[in-house]
């Protein structure tokens, strides 16, 4: 069917089947010019394998709003190849999501009021670095 296809848009969860599922040989069974748009994971492609097609033509356009990694690093080649629509992850946008946020800044003001210590998970950065489990 990749042959075949004018348009490719990716909605898969991430798994290990998943993982670098669009290589370098898959993306050469595509149809050149084909267009990918990602709304998954950006760890189902091979970072590298889409730029390089990006880059010859094979792949005529990718846009999505997944990364690999996430955050991407300012010289992440998705930034800089041909004919991508890369944009930022808005997903927490949604209603429910800005509802769990709205809970979560809740419960770490009681916290901190109360003089409690935050759960490590709920660091984004700590003592000026990175949380661990973002690096």
């Amino acid at each position: 069917m990749l042959p075949k296809c004018d348009v490719i848009v990716i909605n898969t969860p991430l798994t290990d089947k998943t993982r670098g599922l669009f290589d370098k040989n898959r993306i050469a069974k595509l149809k050149k010019g084909v267009l990918i748009v990602n709304n998954a994971r950006g760890a189902i492609m091979d970072t590298q394998a889409v730029a390089d097609a990006c880059s010859s033509g094979h792949i005529a356009g990718y846009s999505g709003d997944v990364w690999f990694p996430q955050p991407a690093p300012k010289d992440h080649p998705w930034r800089y190849m041909p004919n991508h629509a890369m944009t930022p992850h808005i997903s927490g946008t949604t209603i429910d999501a800005q509802l769990r946020y709205a809970a979560g800044v809740k419960d770490m003001l009681e916290r901190h009021f109360k003089g409690e210590d935050f759960p490590e998970q709920n660091y984004i950065v700590k003592e000026g670095q990175l949380a661990s489990q973002y690096r």
